[in-house]
């Protein structure tokens, strides 16, 4: 049943990353097994979009939820930001907090870098429960990848201390951000109210924070190649995998969750939403994974 009185703490794990400090943020709230739940990776991405999740949890798991370095609503940590930094943070996550966890739960980004590292770290979850995974960020996924060559261009450009700086503002702005959420994000227009803008806003506006959004936009943390590195990141040696695909999930990205599914290695079950579900729909995502 769900706890929405579940009492919200935070704590923060030293860890280091390819050499780099890295202090994570993380909430933990809820009573009951271990449950890891990670956030998408996303201009917007932060652990308050998995606390509505966590709460809808909170009564049969004491979920801790982090950010991932290079994102969330603080400032972003220094490091080199790509797949190679992002698994070893899971790594190093899991030496910290190392569970075991009777559940582990990611979304969009996520999910591959969580199947990837309960592969690497045998036994820390009972069973893994992936919510619209994708792994192919939103510039390769729009223009394919014969224009790969202009990604790094434009993460470069970004990267600049002055002109990225004015690049990344123009790009985050509230209308840009309204109208993003309203394609792929959510499923109902009618959710992204100005309060959730002005929320996924101030995620945008911390320190550094161009860093993370150019690097995930452009393919740079995505972590695979192909669908067929993706499909080979599951099957065997590997806990119970259970697929989350929502309903209004856009095209491109659907067929990704559904080459997936179609493999065998998983079960799968349709939930409302769309890129987000998990924040959009809470109490039914809850639902499929106390079913699942």
């Amino acid at each position: 049943m769900p706890n929405a009185a579940a009492p919200l703490a935070t704590r923060t794990l030293d860890l280091t990353v390819a050499g780099h400090p890295v202090p994570t943020p993380c909430a933990e709230l809820g009573e009951g097994a271990p449950a890891l739940l990670l956030p998408a990776l996303s201009s917007i991405s932060a652990r308050e979009e998995m606390l509505p999740l966590a709460h809808e949890l909170g009564g049969a798991y004491r979920c801790l939820v982090p950010d991932w370095p290079g994102f969330g609503a603080q400032p972003r940590a220094r490091l080199p930001l790509n797949p190679a930094s992002l698994n070893a943070f899971l790594d190093a996550l899991l030496r910290a907090a190392p569970g075991p966890y009777a559940l582990g739960v990611a979304a969009g980004h996520a999910a591959p870098y969580l199947a990837a590292a309960a592969r690497r770290h045998p036994g820390a979850f009972a069973r893994l429960v992936l919510v619209a995974p994708t792994w192919r960020g939103p510039l390769p996924t729009a223009m394919g990848p014969e224009r790969a060559a202009w990604f790094g261009r434009i993460r470069r450009a970004v990267e600049l201390p002055l002109l990225g700086e004015a690049l990344y503002r123009i790009n985050i702005s509230p209308p840009i951000i309204g109208r993003m959420m309203r394609a792929h994000v959510y499923a109902d227009p009618a959710h992204v109210t100005p309060a959730v803008i002005a929320a996924k806003h101030r995620i945008t506006r911390q320190r550094r924070g161009r860093f993370g959004t150019a690097a995930f936009v452009t393919g740079g943390l995505d972590p695979v190649p192909s669908r067929e590195a993706f499909l080979g990141l599951f099957g065997k040696g590997l806990p119970p995998v259970h697929v989350l695909r929502p309903d209004k999930a856009p095209r491109r990205s659907g067929a990704e969750m559904d080459a997936l599914i179609a493999t065998g290695h998983v079960t799968a079950d349709s939930v409302p939403g769309a890129l987000s579900a998990h924040e959009e729909f809470p109490q039914e995502v809850a639902a499929a994974i106390r079913a699942g």
